[in-house]
């Protein structure tokens, strides 16, 4: 029997259909559309138009999106460094999935640099809170809420996750943060940010929230040491922000809920038999054994 190929969330052949249906009502040509991602949503190079379109998994809100869509336009109207979206009227709603379309940047094979992201993310942190809400960062309800959707983890390793977020959750009430509240990207990392030029623009602003900092300076510490770009890409970074989040008292601790929920939630989609869920088991043994270097493989 043949297994239907799932991307985003939803088969293939669903896929192309949203994106079909979004183009046409934005007079957009899906002829030729090439798949850039497929792991969380479903992303399209619409090369000959010079678009990309991000069609939302099943279960993504609309409101969610919509709020994605008003931040990024008051962004841009901000001068801030975003990947822009098309001057048309969005979310594009096709079922159960928003469908949004942004400018094209062609890039080159290399991932934008870790320094790349210092500049605009000190940017980011310093705005002005924008005139809507924006909500605020809930680390721990995220990953609770992971945990009680994961299915296909046995009960000693989901009793395991959920041991560690109670210590990690009793850790957070004596951390001492000590960057102001701002804007954060909530997920800033090499492959969410473009190469603009000399420079970088950041991009998929899903996990947008109002928080500390140190959040999103502990989530590019994570991927310099989990994927292997080393210490030295990392204090390139640091350097160039102008803050090692490594030598701040909280670091372990923002750290450690850090990693459990990049493992959480993609322990919640990963499924049976998969290589993911492989991956997801490989790092939960590493958080037992206290493996900080182990090398994560990209999910």
């Amino acid at each position: 029997m043949t297994v239907p190929v799932v991307i985003g969330g939803f088969a293939e052949s669903e896929a192309h259909s949203v994106l079909a249906d979004a183009c046409h009502r934005i007079g957009v040509d899906p002829a030729g559309a090439e798949m850039l991602r497929g792991h969380t949503n479903a992303v399209f190079l619409l090369k000959a138009a010079g678009v990309v379109a991000k069609i939302a998994r099943a279960g993504t809100p609309a409101d969610d999106v919509e709020r994605t869509v008003q931040l990024v336009r008051w962004l841009s109207a901000q001068g801030f460094p975003t990947v822009e979206l098309l001057p048309v009227d969005q979310p594009v709603l096709v079922g159960v999935h928003a469908v949004t379309f942004w400018q094209h940047l062609p890039q080159p094979e290399h991932p934008v640099p870790a320094a790349h992201l210092a500049v605009p993310l000190r940017m980011l942190h310093r705005l002005p809170p924008p005139p809507f809400e924006v909500r605020s960062l809930d680390t721990v309800g995220a990953i609770r809420r992971s945990i009680a959707a994961i299915t296909n983890l046995s009960p000693a390793e989901a009793s395991f996750l959920r041991q560690r977020l109670s210590a990690l959750e009793s850790a957070l009430a004596d951390v001492d943060f000590v960057l102001r509240p701002g804007l954060l990207q909530g997920d800033p990392q090499h492959r969410n940010a473009l190469h603009h030029g000399e420079a970088a623009v950041l991009c998929d602003w899903d996990a947008a929230c109002f928080g500390p900092p140190e959040l999103d300076l502990v989530t590019v510490e994570i991927h310099c040491r989990r994927f292997d770009y080393g210490r030295s890409h990392y204090q390139r970074f640091a350097d160039a922000y102008g803050s090692d989040v490594t030598a701040w008292s909280g670091y372990a601790v923002l750290r450690d809920l850090r990693e459990l929920r990049m493992i959480t939630t993609n322990a919640k989609r990963a499924t049976a038999g998969s290589p993911a869920l492989a991956e997801v088991r490989r790092r939960v043994e590493g958080l037992r054994r206290g493996d900080l270097g182990d090398v994560w493989n990209i999910l």
